[in-house]
């Protein structure tokens, strides 16, 4: 059995580094892609709603309470990786028309090839920088927006400005909602300015991440989800608490931002470089 999970593994050189497609040990239709040896998408093509990522588990729940079970939404996924995201909504929400945003083209031919998409699924791909495709789209165009986009380990400066934010929140619906991944650890200056940065555009929003990394204890992912409409603080908790992990809503964001002022496009900077190691149980 481990030899024949050896031989199904691939690794291709992509544009943005190394890719690797792994295969689960524990379910025989799951992967795992991981770009320079760092994980980015887990994907079970028999079951797109088994969600291995804990903070991947954290924006499906937000989408899950965007709109009534089952309504089709119009979704903005910048950040691509193996699609894990795009292929819950197609499953929970069919119908959903989906746009992809992802700049590295010879990483989506292999996801495609690799990992096809469902039948009938409405997900289209776009290759591009996910900034210059935003500034192109219309007013109002999507319910939510998905942001998780990595070069390597980091998010890009430029997808981390105020500038970038107010594009986001001109192509969202008055009603809709901005759901990004922020990956940051102590003592998470990163991350409080991105909050600050989220909420001048899209000022109703709150925090969903593990205890541990809310504190600044240790380096990890923290959920955004923020609109011009308070979200379902409640039922976000429920979910968070109820997950595998439990994790923690953060509502105070002025505490938590502590003063700390929105980036403009002059003063942005990537995210910061995991703790060398952090992947390294997780090959």
């Amino acid at each position: 059995m481990a030899q024949r999970r050896t031989a199904r593994r691939r690794m291709e050189t992509v544009a943005s580094g190394v890719a690797e497609l792994v295969p689960d040990p524990d379910r025989d239709t799951a992967w795992t892609l991981l770009l320079d040896g760092a994980p980015q998408s887990h994907v079970d093509l028999a079951d797109p709603t088994h969600l291995q990522f804990e903070y991947i588990r954290r924006m499906a729940a937000a989408l899950d309470l965007a709109a009534p079970a089952g309504r089709p939404l119009r979704a903005l996924h910048l950040g691509g990786g193996a699609l894990t995201l795009p292929r819950y909504l197609a499953a929970t929400r069919p119908g959903s028309p989906q746009r992809v945003v992802e700049i590295d083209g010879p990483l989506v031919e292999l996801v495609r090839e690799a990992l096809p998409l469902p039948a009938g699924a409405n997900i289209r791909v776009r290759v591009s920088d996910a900034r210059a495709a935003v500034e192109g789209m219309r007013d109002s165009g999507y319910d939510v927006v998905i942001l998780d986009v990595f070069a390597g380990a980091r998010t890009p400066a430029h997808l981390a400005s105020a500038e970038f934010v107010r594009e986001v929140a001109r192509v969202l619906d008055p009603a809709g909602w901005l759901i990004a991944n922020v990956a940051d650890g102590p003592p998470l200056r990163y991350a409080r300015s991105q909050v600050a940065t989220i909420r001048s555009a899209l000022p109703e929003a709150c925090l969903v991440a593990d205890a541990g990394v809310l504190r600044g204890r240790r380096f990890g992912n923290l959920v955004v989800i923020a609109g011009r409409t308070p979200p379902p603080i409640a039922e976000l908790t429920r979910r968070a608490a109820g997950d595998w992990f439990p994790g923690r809503v953060e509502t105070d964001l002025d505490r938590f931002t502590g003063g700390t002022a929105p980036v403009p496009d002059a003063a942005a900077v990537p995210s910061p470089l995991p703790p060398e190691g952090l992947f390294s149980n997780r090959k």
